[in-house]
């Protein structure tokens, strides 16, 4: 009997959430990389990318009049897989593809858990010029091996924001991380949401306007909000240990 060959994914956008379809021209693309696991095989898990999704609809919601469009990216796989960095590389290929369908916008990657890492990783393509990562699952320290990448953070946005209870993805390595990152650009800063977990629910009203008011500053040269504004321009530790203040999200502009 012929064998039947095995499956594969093909990495690809998931539906556009704003202009894209309504006539409107298309500003600036939000790619949500969902999160994943260490080492995997599996495909693409359907969990992580639901749960992506309604960040992805609120950021296109808030961006509609500037011509925001967001997808969740659907990986190949679910896994990091080592020096193969897979989710990196589909969210550099996601970037492509945006160039292709939208031509030269400016691109924000958010990233969430895994997906936080790929965004860091995948920072240095041409069309992104911030990233948002949520919770990154960052690799422990090895004295034995390459520390995690920053210099292609440089000339970006980069926002990290961490709950101090994580016990999915160690906050301490996103604050080390952090440290590294702000010698090579200035333009980095990093919010603590006290006593949040991994999932950032008990305040997820202000971590979402906080994530709004990031993109759409990153994305359409908008002031800042305040407390972003200050954290940029705040020098480490600082800029990197920004509280996530209760009632963010009524702080900011209508």
């Amino acid at each position: 009997m012929a064998q039947q060959a095995i499956p594969t994914h093909s990495a690809r956008l998931g539906r556009a959430f704003g202009s894209a379809g309504n006539g409107r021209t298309v500003s600036g693309v939000v790619l949500l990389l969902p999160a994943g696991e260490p080492v995997s095989d599996r495909g693409p898990s359907p969990l992580a990318y639901a749960v992506a999704r309604p960040l992805a609809r609120r950021l296109a919601e808030a961006g509609r009049s500037e011509g925001l469009v967001s997808h969740v990216v659907r990986y190949r796989g679910r896994g990091w897989n080592g020096t193969d960095a897979r989710l990196a590389a589909d969210a550099r290929w996601a970037a492509d593809e945006v160039v292709r369908r939208y031509g030269d916008v400016p691109v924000c990657l958010v990233g969430i858990d895994m997906g936080g890492r790929a965004a860091l990783h995948a920072a240095g393509h041409s069309a992104v010029n911030s990233v948002l990562a949520m919770a990154p699952w960052l690799p422990e320290d090895d004295v034995a091996a390459a520390p995690e990448p920053v210099k292609q953070l440089v000339g970006r946005h980069v926002l990290i924001v961490h709950g101090t209870n994580d016990e999915r993805t160690d906050p301490e390595l996103s604050y080390r991380l952090a440290e590294r990152a702000k010698k090579a650009n200035r333009d980095t800063c990093r919010f603590e949401v006290h006593s949040d977990g991994h999932a950032l629910r008990q305040y997820r009203g202000e971590v979402v306007a906080l994530a709004v008011d990031f993109v759409l500053g990153a994305l359409f040269s908008r002031g800042y909000a305040r407390p972003v504004a200050d954290a940029f321009a705040a020098p480490p530790p600082l800029g990197l240990r920004m509280p996530l203040a209760a009632g963010f999200g009524r702080s900011l502009r209508a």
